[in-house]
């Protein structure tokens, strides 16, 4: 994988910065299940093609959340077969490798989202096993440290199987079960703590589609509605309000997992298959098949370099 630090020359930027582009931008997913994985893929947001494996996670782990910086991934919570995970883990962007140990969340927790920006990543909803109820915590930790996670705030709806987001300042929860589908859209400011404020609506109640966002704009593309779905919603993450339709997923499923790039945000392995699809953020319209995963497999944990969060 190549490493982008230190590529351009401080002068030759100054003297020729139009003509550069950013740096090379990545996107992540890690873990899964059907089968139950501990594979760590990358691909190059900027180019179509199929990703390429990158290393572990510390074991087997399914419906896992993801966040990250630009220089560091952190994947968090889960199941490790029939055992709920509290267990964080992160990788180191840019260099490829095995996932090493974090600290822990606050109680241990599966299908929960997770969001970031360069200081902070958030962890909201999730179901716990031994307590058997959906979560409505939301908790945080300091990216460029390790440690254990500590309580930000809570949702305005506990639920599980949602999607988080968000840009710098803000960071969104999305979708969800209750027990019932959820339409509810949750929003923080990520650099404070305390509860969540009410944003809006999805166009339809769905749990497990998948989340990615720029600066401006956050898109929520499948799940499970009455049936799977292949709606692509977005919002506009500065503002509150309901979702718009975008366009359509190539496939109606659930379990699907995004990141984004600057521009482009990619979802993938809905329905247990390798699928990643690819969509203009600032634009609408249908999405576009990118290429595939190493293992086909849902329910992952997903990041990038370049998302919303960092801008």
């Amino acid at each position: 994988m190549p490493n982008y630090q230190g590529v351009w020359s401080l002068t030759t930027q100054m003297q020729n910065a139009s003509a550069w582009p950013r740096k090379p931008e990545y996107g992540y997913w890690a873990g899964g299940k059907s089968p139950e994985s501990n594979v760590i893929d990358y691909v190059s947001i900027a180019t179509t093609g199929s990703a390429a494996d990158f290393g572990d996670l510390l074991s087997t782990v399914t419906d896992t959340a993801g966040c990250s910086s630009a220089t560091r991934g952190i994947i968090g919570g889960g199941a490790i077969g029939v055992n709920y995970s509290n267990v964080i883990q992160y990788v180191t962007i840019g260099t490829s490798g095995n996932a090493s140990d974090f600290g822990d969340l606050t109680i241990a927790k599966n299908t929960i989202s997770a969001a970031s920006n360069s200081t902070r990543g958030v962890f909201g909803g999730g179901f716990n096993n031994s307590a058997g109820n959906y979560q409505n915590v939301i908790e945080y930790i300091t990216i460029s440290s390790t440690g254990n996670a500590q309580d930000f705030g809570d949702l305005t709806v506990a639920r599980s199987r949602l999607g988080g987001s968000g840009s710098s300042t803000r960071s969104l929860f999305s979708g969800g079960y209750t027990g019932s589908n959820s339409n509810v859209i949750d929003y923080i400011s990520i650099s404070s703590t305390g509860n969540a404020t009410d944003f809006g609506d999805l166009t339809e109640a769905r749990r497990l589609g998948g989340a990615a966002s720029n600066s401006t704009r956050s898109l929520y593309g499948g799940g499970q509605a009455s049936s799977g779905s292949n709606v692509i919603d977005y919002v506009t993450i500065a503002s509150t309000g309901n979702a718009t339709d975008f366009g359509d997923m190539t496939s109606s499923a659930n379990g699907w997992a995004g990141c984004a790039g600057t521009t482009i945000a990619l979802i993938a392995g809905g329905g247990a298959t390798d699928t990643i699809n690819s969509m203009t953020i600032a634009s609408t319209g249908n999405a576009t098949d990118f290429g595939n995963l190493t293992v086909a497999r849902e329910m992952t944990g997903s990041f990038s370099n370049a998302h919303g969060g960092l801008s």
